[in-house]
């Protein structure tokens, strides 16, 4: 069984790529995360785009552990407010993964945005590097615009905001595997499958 990194500590990111990898009948790979190596310096994600920081994380996963690695950024960029919050969406409010402050800041800021106004989009760049120095990197987005109050409780950060186009619930009110066939780290990590097992299976 070939170990894959996915240079993160969070658990919902962790069973989200065994789902996709399941489905697509992906074989032979166990996904691990952070948790599971010795701990080592992880660089602050300091790149002004999505994928420089998910390059950046994945490099340095590869480095101090030996591993194929694959790390994500990802975040909300709205409109409205110039494609803000973006690459800072995890500390928008001033305090890394604040999640509901985040959220409070981001419709305290378009409290006054009419709502044919309030288009949005999640984006995720997905980067999988490996020891011998091969680097891929995709991006996957995700459209829709945002309502004006929380709902749905599955789910993390600006799910209970953001409606996808062409629907009428929340993507916190959506099921795991619905989300996973339809949001924007689902779009990246799909993308970057073909290379995965090309290069561990």
């Amino acid at each position: 069984m070939t170990k894959l990194l996915l240079a993160t500590r969070n658990a919902k990111k962790l069973v989200e790529l065994d789902r996709i990898m399941v489905a697509a009948d992906v074989h032979g790979v166990e996904v691990i995360g952070l948790d599971a190596v010795a701990p080592f310096p992880e660089a602050p994600e300091t790149a002004p785009d999505f994928e420089g920081n998910a390059l950046a994380k994945a490099r340095d996963a590869v480095a101090a552990t030996g591993l194929p690695a694959v790390a994500d950024d990802s975040g909300l960029t709205v409109d409205a407010l110039n494609g803000m919050p973006g690459v800072l969406s995890a500390r928008w409010s001033g305090r890394h993964g604040d999640d509901l402050a985040n959220l409070q800041l981001v419709l305290a800021q378009l409290g006054d945005v009419p709502d044919d106004r309030r288009g949005a989009a999640f984006v995720s760049a997905a980067a999988l590097v490996l020891p011998d120095g091969t680097e891929v990197v995709v991006r996957g987005e995700w459209r829709g615009a945002l309502i004006r109050e929380s709902r749905g409780a599955n789910g993390f950060g600006y799910d209970p905001i953001f409606v996808p186009e062409g629907g009428t619930r929340t993507s916190a009110e959506m099921a795991p595997a619905e989300k996973d066939a339809q949001s924007h780290r689902g779009r990246a990590l799909r993308l970057l499958l073909p290379h995965i097992t090309a290069a561990l299976t």
